[in-house]
């Protein structure tokens, strides 16, 4: 019995220390971002650098992260298959490469950055106390879905998401009780420390459900679509970027050239960074229809080519975007449509429908939950298999997961 207890309390001991080191980096990190994104912004001048920093950050990975270059999916290999400890060095380039990336002006986000910290920071704490594979499992995941939450404010999608995002087709309900620690004591540790987290205007919902319902599953076939464009692209992007230029650090320098001159070329520099501002106008009034398109490829060219950064909050603008632009043809308000997209684009690209339903009812409230609900899992159905994470494991489809499930429910009512 005291060996129960004492294995528990340790255990509460070390899901605490994770959700620590997770509020204190994850506040480091939003606070560089804020200030960076501002700088940039008043300053659009320091653009010009998009190539020169591009060429350093791909460097410094080629010449000293070439064990950490495969980011958010060596976090999955190692919670599926634990090897070794991630090298602490994990943090501080992923931390350093984001926020420079933003400096310079390129289109990525910061949720996937958050996820590599908190499992790597995590990680170091057995090279303190011994873990054994099990454990590291545990504490791997904890880590992952509390600097997830704690990126976006959103502990209770922390929790889901550290669970769902390793498998396609299903979640591995595990580690929930240390999960549940580090995601709510990182979120508000961050936010006791000051953390800037963005708010969203509230979603103007309709008065009635089911109507309403039907159109958000064709909405979310569109937002599905959207993903899979979204991860195919990237994929192709990263591909012919690695066959036609073979020496890691020019990708990131070329395709900053090529970045440097579309930003130019299309003026309104709407589309470098994180985009917070244009997500939060288009929850207020209709978006023009090539916002999401060209988020898409900036973001696709941006990621694939070495620059460092997240795909969340990218893929969050195309779907809010998208959305909204769909209220011009779908009869519901651009508010309801841009919140459910806003979810439901990057449940499909990263096999996380239920972290995804979760996270807005947490950021528009629970009330939007049966719109989120349907989108993210029309989306996540229609988005494919290879998603952004491309270690997550796919040993069953989705629609034979769905015929499994279906099958198991009509057999215990007969």
């Amino acid at each position: 019995m005291r060996s129960v207890i004492l294995k528990y309390v340790r255990r509460f001991i070390l899901a605490t220390t994770s959700g620590l080191l997770v509020g204190v980096s994850s506040t480091i990190f939003l606070l560089a971002l804020e200030i960076v994104e501002g700088s940039r912004d008043n300053n659009l001048w320091i653009l010009y650098f998009l190539p020169v920093l591009g060429f350093l950050i791909g460097w410094v990975y080629h010449k000293f992260g070439q064990d950490i270059a495969a980011g958010n999916n060596l976090v999955i290999d190692e919670i599926h298959e634990p090897k070794k400890i991630l090298p602490w060095h994990m943090a501080p380039f992923i931390l350093i490469g984001t926020v420079l990336t933003h400096l310079v002006g390129g289109s990525a986000g910061r949720e996937g950055t958050a996820v590599q910290m908190g499992a790597a920071l995590t990680d170091q704490m057995n090279r303190f106390v011994r873990l054994n594979p099990t454990e590291r499992k545990i504490f791997l995941a904890a880590g992952a879905g509390a600097g997830f939450g704690a990126a976006i404010g959103t502990p209770f999608a922390g929790v889901l998401f550290a669970m769902e995002f390793l498998y396609v087709s299903k979640i591995k309900i595990f580690a929930v009780g240390e999960c549940a620690i580090a995601s709510f004591i990182g979120y508000h540790f961050s936010h006791f420390l000051g953390a800037p987290h963005t708010l969203y205007p509230s979603a103007i919902l309709p008065p009635t459900l089911w109507p309403a319902l039907f159109w958000i599953a064709i909405a979310g076939i569109i937002f599905g679509l959207a993903a899979r464009f979204f991860s195919v692209s990237t994929q192709l992007a990263h591909g012919l970027t690695q066959r036609f230029v073979p020496y890691p650090p020019l990708r990131p320098f070329l395709s900053g050239l090529l970045l440097l001159f579309l930003f130019y070329l299309e003026g309104s520099y709407r589309y470098i960074g994180l985009g917070l501002p244009q997500i939060q106008q288009a929850l207020l009034q209709t978006s023009v229809w090539f916002d999401p398109l060209f988020k898409s490829f900036f973001t696709s060219l941006t990621i694939a080519t070495g620059f460092k950064g997240g795909e969340f909050t990218p893929l969050v603008f195309i779907g809010t975007t998208l959305g909204s632009t769909l209220s011009q043809w779908l009869p519901l308000s651009f508010s309801t449509l841009g919140a459910a997209g806003f979810a439901a684009v990057f449940a499909g690209a990263s096999n996380t429908p239920l972290a995804c339903t979760v996270m807005a009812m947490e950021i528009f409230g629970v009330q939007i939950g049966p719109f989120a609900f349907v989108a993210c899992y029309v989306s996540y159905l229609v988005s494919g298999h290879n998603g952004i994470y491309a270690s997550q494991n796919r040993e069953l489809s989705k629609f034979h997961r769905i015929q499994r499930t279906l099958f198991k429910w009509t057999s215990r009512r007969s």
